[in-house]
């Protein structure tokens, strides 16, 4: 296994900007091969289809969306069985993609300013039970990112979880999880750790305001809670965050300039109601956090405090043939930025922003399907805090639609039962961006400028 890490590694720095297509397409298949046929490949199989025996489609609509089961294997801490394998519960998983964008972006280093091909991450992770018995099990993941050249931690949730039948008959699930991203832990695609578009490209420009919780402290911060599951109908989770050391985050391969740190401990609460009839399941919900925050870790004007609170639904249909989903999330974040504003960071001692979610799907068979949604994030307008924007505004929308195909959902080719793929073209389209639909920046930049085509191969062994 080592061997096949070392040539990955090789295989991903060695290739420089005009690397073409087939290059890629055969660097995956060398890989492939090399890990199917290395000592120990058994190492490099797909973890949660080899530990439960079920096909992926049992646990996703479209992975990674769950479905009730996907729901209840991750509530029970990763540790349900039914599959007759034992080997260690190891997978590997890789992205090649093409990028293009409208109008070229900036250089990145090693890459042109459009059409680049890359394997965008390549990851590592250990996913299932640690001790059944016990009830303990994971999801950690390691991830070299092909692009910014860089190896670190990705996510991570380690789980205790019981369950049980309470005197009256109900069911109840309750555990405790240790995560290194708000939101991370939950269930449902409609929190900003799990949020549609689950994947997208690593060279294109996004906006730049976003609320705290959606991904203000990823892999920033190291939280424990505890949750409970009442009768498959009723959640409830509460968390505790703190921001990891400097040194810990460069270890750990996270750059952690410019990022903010959190004064003592960010709580995170959860809420959802889940009823089902047939095979329906309609979720709607709510959950947020607050946070008092060191501006860019200059502890010597106090700290600003950022509060989340979300509004969320998601509903779907999983027929035997046919799938059915619409997810949608609302975040209001009210923004206390004392310490900014005496540090000179922002113009205004209290600021808003509000983010918007929506998207729907239809799959066929879990193997052919679309997705079609719309974002859109506004705030209070703050020269000093959104310095990017020639109208100092964080606003900004888009569309984004998505085609896929998911051909080994129902099991992958003989030779490699647990493999899988998802073959992605997926078009971004901005209305706004960064405050302004044309030369948003005062440098001539339109929102339409970053609309991106991106077609994506993501692959798990």
């Amino acid at each position: 296994m080592h061997v096949v890490l070392r040539v990955a590694r090789s295989l991903l720095e060695t290739r420089d900007q005009r690397t073409n297509w087939a290059f890629g397409i055969w660097a995956t298949g060398v890989l492939a091969l090399l890990v199917a046929m290395a000592p120990g490949a058994a190492y490099a199989l797909p973890s949660f289809a080899r530990q439960t025996g079920q096909q992926c489609a049992e646990c996703h609509t479209e992975f990674p969306e769950l479905t009730p089961f996907g729901r209840h294997f991750k509530l029970t801490g990763y540790t349900e069985g039914g599959g007759t394998s034992t080997l260690p519960h190891i997978a590997m998983m890789m992205q090649p993609s093409f990028t293009h964008t409208q109008k070229g972006e900036p250089g990145t280093p090693h890459f042109g300013q459009n059409n680049n091909l890359a394997v965008d991450q390549t990851s590592l992770f250990y996913g299932g039970a640690i001790d059944s018995a016990l009830g303990i099990g994971a999801f950690a993941q390691f991830t070299y990112d092909g692009i910014e050249r860089r190896l670190s931690w990705d996510e991570l949730d380690v789980r205790w979880a019981h369950s049980t039948t309470t005197g009256n008959g109900d069911d109840l699930i309750y555990g405790i999880t240790i995560n290194n991203d708000p939101t991370m832990s939950d269930v449902w695609n409609t929190t900003p750790a799990w949020r549609y578009p689950y994947a997208q490209s690593g060279f294109a420009a996004g906006p730049d305001a976003s609320t705290l919780i959606e991904g203000g402290l990823s892999q920033m911060v190291l939280g424990i809670g505890a949750y409970t599951y009442w009768n498959d109908l009723v959640y409830a989770e509460i968390d505790g965050y703190r921001t990891l050391s400097t040194r810990t985050l460069t270890t750990l391969g996270v750059d952690s300039t410019g990022r903010n740190s959190i004064d003592a401990v960010a709580p995170y609460w959860r809420f959802a109601i889940e009823p089902s009839w047939g095979s329906n399941t309609w979720e709607f919900g709510t959950f947020g956090m607050s946070a008092a925050e060191y501006p860019s870790l200059i502890t010597t004007a106090g700290t600003d405090r950022l509060t989340d609170l979300g509004i969320d639904t998601e509903y779907q249909y999983n027929g035997e043939v046919n799938e059915f989903a619409f997810e949608g999330s609302y975040i209001h974040e009210w923004q206390d930025r004392s310490a900014s504003k005496a540090l000179g960071m922002s113009t205004n001692a209290n600021d808003y922003l509000n983010s918007l979610n929506l998207k729907g799907s239809y799959f066929y068979d879990h193997t052919y399907g679309f997705n079609l949604a719309y974002f859109q994030t506004d705030g209070s307008s703050d020269s000093g805090l959104y310095d990017f924007s020639a109208t100092s505004s964080p606003n900004s929308a888009g569309y984004v639609a998505e085609l896929d195909y998911i051909p080994f959902s129902h099991g992958g080719p003989a030779f490699w039962p647990w493999l899988n793929v998802r073959f992605a073209l997926q078009y971004i389209a901005y209305s706004k961006f960064d405050g302004g639909d044309r030369n948003y920046d005062g440098q001539g930049t339109n929102a339409s400028d970053n609309n991106t085509l991106w077609l994506s191969a993501w692959l798990a062994f």
